[in-house]
């Protein structure tokens, strides 16, 4: 007999995001997204992060102040598509920790991406993010906010015959 509580596509793909912001350097803010193709194959991941060239050490990460991370730090949504090296990703769909900024959202439009499925709307009512949904809506974007019952996945590294 098969397993039943195996994760669904949706929670396998957030799963993918989720682990990506792993990677991000951010003390603050760490996101992650995974585009995904029309029959489920993962096309590219990204989190936010500098540059590839700009060293992590050498730029910004504060929030506030006279240096900040914000002229300079990619956005999760912008690096998948960019990681993606020019894979065509119209029809896909994008798993995303945090709904994406209005700059984000014309690159999900201009890319192809034809669904965003996000976990955190914290900036909701932000002018950023109502420009994002009003620019998704006109170019038929859909956006769902993922409500699974998981909470967590725990993931260890410990081989087989160490069990």
């Amino acid at each position: 007999m098969k397993r039943t509580d195996y994760i669904s596509w949706d929670e396998y793909f957030m799963g993918i995001a989720m682990l990506a912001a792993r990677r991000s350097k951010d003390p603050n803010t760490q996101v992650g997204a995974c585009i995904v193709s029309a029959d489920n194959i993962i096309v590219s991941t990204g989190y936010n992060g500098m540059p590839k060239g700009c060293s992590d050490d050498e730029f910004p990460w504060d929030r506030t102040g006279d240096q900040t991370k914000y002229p300079f730090v990619v956005h999760a949504e912008l690096n998948a598509i960019l990681n993606a090296n020019g894979r065509d990703l119209r029809g896909s769909r994008i798993y995303v920790a945090l709904f994406p900024c209005n700059e984000c959202a014309k690159a999900i439009i201009q890319s192809g991406v034809k669904e965003v499925y996000y976990l955190s709307d914290k900036y909701k009512d932000t002018m950023g993010n109502l420009a994002s949904k009003r620019m998704l809506d006109a170019a038929g974007v859909k956006y769902t906010q993922l409500h699974t019952d998981i909470k967590s996945i725990t993931l260890d590294f410990i081989p087989e015959e160490e069990k």
